[in-house]
């Protein structure tokens, strides 16, 4: 029988039907929510990485909230994802290393999370191991030193919890819950944490003036002879403050801990590890991958006279010889005035990001 004939008869008989069919009614469609966009983000030259199978959606990004704060995910039910990147904290921990639900800690400081759509080349945690935040969800549920869950034994409970089967259904449109799903809603409210509110902002705005010691820190900041901090981690032009790129900053001479090399398998990416921004400094201690300082005091020290030479270090790192830049006490002052302008209060009192 000819192609056309088939669809004939087939035709026939669906209009002859009195039961509605998939052409009768509309996929369900979750109520778009498009990501609000700073307006000093508009003129990056990227746009924000939004990938076309996880659109934002209402619905979509109140279950990833949901299950952001749940302690459902973690083994024994005592530990969410907001355990470890508290609110209060810019999304990270106060507290250097992690404690699992075991008691047993990491051995690098949690990163904060924040403008997690303009990290271009999409690869998440210190070293990069991880392609996309959807990606990026799954670990912390199944790491041994930190929920030590299985993803069949969360889906499980949240497919026979009472309200999760009817909020993926809101959200995806079926109350089969997976673990592609649950990681999809969790990125969805991930990218909407959105910082873009500090006084340098609004600075740049017109709408706040800077003191005179914050103008001289951006100074600092800017001066190859002195800071030399924005090959890394931007100028005004690029309000993300970080170039989204890894970099052995000269921290050690040996690395117990291999960073991007671990994960690459390239000797020369040992010790690099991913430049965080600097937005949101004060809020965020302690610092550095491995959280070894406290204080925004001991970072500049570090880049003042601390650097240590390895076989890896960036040439970024240009006065690693002489141990760093030797910024005077008052540069010191004045850079530390300029990075805490880049703090933004109104982020972490965001009630859309509280529990």
């Amino acid at each position: 029988m000819k192609k056309w004939l088939i669809y004939s008869v087939l035709c026939i008989c669906l209009s002859c039907s009195n039961e509605p069919t998939d052409a009768d009614t509309d996929a369900y469609v979750p109520t778009p929510s498009p990501l609000e966009i700073p307006e000093l983000f508009e003129n990056l030259i990227i746009a924000p990485v939004l990938p076309i199978d996880n659109p934002q959606t209402v619905e979509g990004i109140a279950l990833g909230k949901k299950l952001f704060f749940d302690p459902i995910l973690s083994a024994d039910n005592t530990q969410a994802c907001a355990s470890c990147h508290a609110p209060q904290n810019a999304f990270t921990d106060s507290t250097r290393f992690s404690i699992g639900i075991d008691g047993i800690a990491g051995n690098r400081n949690s990163m904060p999370l924040f403008n997690m759509a303009w990290n271009y080349d999409e690869l998440f945690f210190w070293d990069g191991r991880a392609f996309s935040l959807e990606h990026q969800a799954i670990e912390p549920v199944t790491n041994p030193i930190e929920m030590h869950n299985t993803w069949d034994v969360v889906v499980s409970r949240l497919q026979q919890n009472d309200e999760y089967p009817q909020l993926f259904e809101a959200a995806f449109g079926d109350q089969t819950i997976t673990k592609e799903l649950a990681t999809k809603a969790i990125a969805q409210f991930e990218r909407t944490l959105i910082s873009a509110n500090s006084k340098f902002d609004r600075y740049l705005l017109g709408d706040a003036t800077l003191t005179q010691q914050e103008q001289n820190g951006l100074n600092v900041f800017m001066d190859e002879n002195r800071g030399d901090c924005f090959h890394c981690h931007g100028n005004p032009n690029n309000p993300l403050w970080t170039d989204n790129i890894f970099h052995n900053n000269g921290l050690d001479a040996t690395f117990s801990d291999l960073g991007l090399g671990e994960v690459s398998g390239d000797p020369a990416d040992n010790g690099k590890f991913k430049s965080p921004s600097l937005r949101n400094l004060a809020f965020s201690a302690p610092y550095m991958h491995d959280g070894r300082f406290n204080t925004l005091d001991e970072v500049i020290n570090h880049y003042s006279e601390g650097l240590v030479d390895s076989p890896t270090i960036d040439p970024l790192m240009k006065k690693v010889d002489e141990g760093g830049v030797h910024l005077t006490p008052q540069d010191k002052s004045d850079l530390k005035a300029f990075l805490l302008s880049l703090s933004d209060p109104s982020f972490i009192n965001n009630p859309d990001f509280q529990n």
